[in-house]
C-alpha cells in the first residue's frame, strides 16, 4: 500500500517580516511583524486515516490522495548531433525555435523567470553559461541531490531559455535571467507529491511559466498495489481511484495558482500529453493525455514533426491536447556537452513554456499580465496553417505555439 498521502491546502497563514526602520536607509531591522496571507500549502501524511482526518471539516483543504508514481515522459528517440558539424553554417537556427516564430520575435525573455521540472540540469553545459550560481536556482525533490543524470532536463531547459551552442541557436526565451529547476525525477522515477511541492516551490521563487514533461504511472501504481498483496482486481480498482484523485490534486493546485496570482504572479502550467499513442501501430489506436497535462488549469503539448507538406502531429503524440509544438527531431543541449536530437511531447513541451515567456514579457511591458490575459494571449496566437490538411483538432488543440512578433 502506497506509505504517503499528499494534501493540498488554500490557505492563509501568518508569515514573519523584518520592518524597515525608517530612520536608518536600506538596512533591515530586527522587528517581527506578521503578514497573512494566502498560499499553496502542500502536507504529507502516512496513512489514509491520517489523510481523512486532516480534511475532515477542513475549508482549506482541496483535496486528500495518495502520492502516486510519477514517471518521465522520456523521448522515443535520442541520437547524438554533431555540433561542429551543425555549427558550419553561421546563425544556425534550430528547426523548433523558427517553426514557433522565436528567431523574428522582438520578446528574448527579458524580467521573466520559468521553471523547469524534470530530471535536473546540467549547469556547466555551454547553454547556460550566462548564468551565475543565484540565477539558476537548483532544487531536489528526488533525495538524491541536484545534477542531471538522464539528460532530459538539460535537453529540456535548453530549448526553453539556453543560449547558443557554437553557433547554433536551440534556445526560445535567450535572454532569461533567472531560471528554477525542479528536480522532481531520479532514477527511480518520481512522485504526485514531489511535483505538487515543487510547483509551490516553483510559484513561491515568483516563476511566471512551469514546463514540466512528467506523467502519472498508472501501470506502475497498480503493479506496486498488486506486489503489496492485493488481487490484481481490487489492485485495478484503488489503482483507477488514486488515478481519479491524483486529477483532483492537480485541478486543486493549478485553481490554487491562479487564486495566488494577485499575491505572487501569475503563472502558466504547460506539460506534456505524452507519447503512448499508437498512431503508427496497425491497427492504429489512440490515448488520451494524461495527469498532470490533461487537469484542469494545465497547457497540455502535443508533438509535431515535418513532412513534405507541412507539419504533422507525431503518430506517438497524445490526443486531447491544447497546444501543438515541434517535437521531432529536437536539437537542444547534451548532458555532458554539444548537441543531442529527441523526440517527444516532452521536447514540444518547452517549445510552448518557452514562447509563453516571450508572452509573459510582452503583457508585462503593456501592464496586461493578467491569468486570463496571459492564458488567452498564448493560445490565441497558435496557428493551423503551417499543419497539414486533414489533421484532427483533439490532436493539435488551437494549433501549433506563436511567439509575439
Amino acid at each position: 500500500m502506497p506509505h504517503q498521502y499528499v494534501i493540498v491546502r488554500h490557505q492563509r497563514v501568518e508569515t514573519p517580516r523584518a520592518t524597515l526602520d525608517p530612520t536608518v536607509r536600506h538596512r533591515s531591522v530586527g522587528t517581527r511583524a506578521r503578514d497573512k496571507r494566502d498560499k499553496l500549502v502542500v502536507d504529507f501524511v502516512a496513512t489514509k486515516a491520517a489523510a481523512d482526518a486532516a480534511g475532515r471539516g477542513d475549508p482549506t483543504v482541496r483535496v486528500c490522495a495518495p502520492s502516486l508514481p510519477i514517471k518521465l515522459i522520456g523521448p522515443t528517440a535520442r541520437s547524438q548531433t554533431d555540433a561542429k558539424a551543425a555549427a558550419l553554417r553561421p546563425g544556425t537556427v534550430a528547426w523548433g525555435v523558427k517553426a514557433v516564430g522565436a528567431d523574428t520575435s522582438k520578446f528574448d525573455g527579458s524580467g521573466i523567470v520559468v521553471a523547469v521540472l524534470d530530471t535536473g540540469i546540467d549547469r556547466n553545459h555551454e547553454a547556460f553559461k550566462r548564468f551565475k550560481k543565484a540565477e539558476l536556482v537548483e532544487k531536489d525533490f528526488t533525495g538524491e541531490g541536484n545534477g542531471d543524470r538522464d539528460g532530459h532536463g538539460t535537453h529540456c531547459a535548453g530549448t526553453v531559455f539556453g543560449g547558443d551552442v557554437g553557433r547554433v541557436r536551440i534556445g526560445i526565451a535567450k535572454n532569461i535571467k533567472r531560471a528554477l529547476i525542479g528536480k522532481v525525477i531520479g532514477r527511480k522515477g518520481g512522485s504526485s507529491a514531489a511535483i505538487a511541492s515543487a510547483i509551490r516551490w516553483a510559484i513561491e521563487n515568483d516563476a511566471n511559466v512551469i514546463s514540466l514533461s512528467v506523467g502519472v504511472d498508472f501501470p506502475g501504481y497498480q503493479a506496486q498495489l498488486e506486489a503489496d498483496g492485493l488481487r490484481p482486481e481490487a489492485a485495478t480498482s484503488m489503482a483507477l481511484e488514486g488515478y481519479r484523485l491524483t486529477l483532483k490534486v492537480f485541478d486543486a493546485v493549478a485553481e490554487v495558482v491562479n487564486a495566488l496570482a494577485p499575491l505572487h504572479q501569475p503563472c502558466l502550467l504547460v506539460a506534456a500529453a505524452g507519447n503512448e499513442n499508437g498512431g503508427a501501430e496497425t491497427p492504429p489506436f489512440e490515448i488520451a493525455a494524461s495527469p498532470p497535462a490533461v487537469s484542469q488549469g494545465f497547457v497540455s503539448v502535443a508533438a509535431l514533426g515535418k513532412s513534405a507538406n507541412g507539419l504533422s502531429v507525431a503518430g506517438f503524440s497524445n490526443t486531447g491536447a491544447d497546444l501543438s509544438a515541434p517535437g521531432v527531431g529536437i536539437i537542444s543541449a547534451a548532458l555532458g556537452g554539444g548537441l543531442v536530437s529527441m523526440d517527444g511531447t516532452s521536447m514540444a513541451t518547452p517549445h510552448v513554456a518557452g514562447v509563453a515567456a516571450l508572452w509573459a514579457q510582452k503583457l508585462k511591458a503593456e501592464g496586461q499580465l493578467r491569468p486570463k490575459n496571459y492564458l488567452a494571449a498564448v493560445l490565441n496566437a497558435a496557428v493551423t496553417r503551417p499543419l497539414t490538411k486533414g489533421f484532427k483538432p483533439g490532436a493539435v488543440g488551437a494549433g501549433i505555439v506563436r511567439a509575439p512578433q
